[in-house]
């Protein structure tokens, strides 16, 4: 009786470490027992980036999208060795106003450059600013920037709008056709369509600064009445525009409306419009279907 009990103990016990052994296996191979993807996807899931991986967006698309106020918060990080005011002093590093556009290392007079920086010769455009935001000693190896950097690329660009409404006001780059499609067209392929009814609702935003009727006063806004397919800067005579929005060109098409109303400031920074424009993307294409339809 004890054997008979003996054999099935042992029995019991082998199938259990069987069970076991099959068990650690089955996990190995699988990799059921881990927390992360296989090493090879079965097949590629539509808008999901490849573990290690991310997307990118163009610096340039983001700048059209930019947001001079963060920008400005951003900057309170420089702030300990900057100025940023006309004619400001100079601190640890020089002063920041109108470095747009001027020599990369030769910008204020008299500031004691790094010979790393002065070396890099070039000025302070946008792809320039960009790559020395990003990470300042990769940019010129021996400068005497302490700071690390901005690692995203969305505080890169609203901090660059700012600097560059500071006594700059380049004009913003052109936004490359491939990220056009992908992030500044995304409405456009949504297919928003404008309706004039409600654009009128909403028009009501507006009314303290512009008219849209035909013959209309020009206000703090100039008259919007035939502003569709007229020049950017130039639609109402006689109205002073900023040379931010003369300095655009181009036409106001759709496109161009709608990158206007969401965000005027990244649009043209320094232009003198205040309102801080459209996050709805339906919003605005009611707003253009109205200006466009008033008489």
């Amino acid at each position: 009786m004890a054997d008979r009990f003996n054999t099935i103990a042992g029995w019991t016990l082998f199938s259990g470490v069987v069970a076991l052994g099959l068990a650690s296996i089955s996990g190995h191979y699988f990799k059921a027992d881990k927390e992360h993807r296989p090493e090879k996807m079965g097949y590629e899931i539509e808008g999901v980036a490849a573990e290690g991986g991310e997307k990118t967006v163009a610096i340039e698309a983001l700048l059209a999208t930019a947001d001079a106020a963060k920008g400005e918060a951003t900057f309170k990080k420089c702030v300990a060795c900057h100025t940023i005011n006309q004619g400001g002093a100079n601190g640890i590093g020089p002063n920041l106003y109108a470095v747009f556009g001027a020599a990369v290392g030769g910008h204020v007079a008299g500031f004691a450059y790094s010979d790393a920086l002065k070396a890099k010769g070039g000025k302070w455009d946008w792809a320039t600013m960009n790559e020395w935001l990003t990470n300042p000693k990769k940019f010129a190896e021996g400068t005497k920037m302490s700071f690390a950097g901005i690692s995203d690329p969305a505080e890169r660009a609203n901090l660059m709008v700012y600097l560059n409404a500071q006594g700059s006001n380049l004009p913003l780059p052109a936004v490359p056709a491939a990220a056009e499609g992908a992030e500044a067209g995304a409405e456009v392929a949504a297919a928003v369509v404008g309706d004039a009814a409600k654009g009128e609702q909403v028009f009501k935003k507006c009314v303290a600064c512009h008219t849209v009727n035909a013959g209309g006063a020009n206000g703090i806004g100039p008259n919007l009445n035939g502003v569709a397919g007229s020049k950017v800067g130039a639609h109402a005579a006689g109205f002073a525009y900023s040379d931010a929005l003369k300095g655009k060109g181009g036409v106001w098409d759709d496109a161009t409306l709608d990158a206007w109303l969401t965000n005027p400031r990244a649009f043209a920074a320094g232009n003198k419009m205040t309102f801080a424009g459209l996050s709805n993307p339906q919003d605005r294409a009611d707003v253009i279907a109205y200006i466009k339809a008033a008489k």
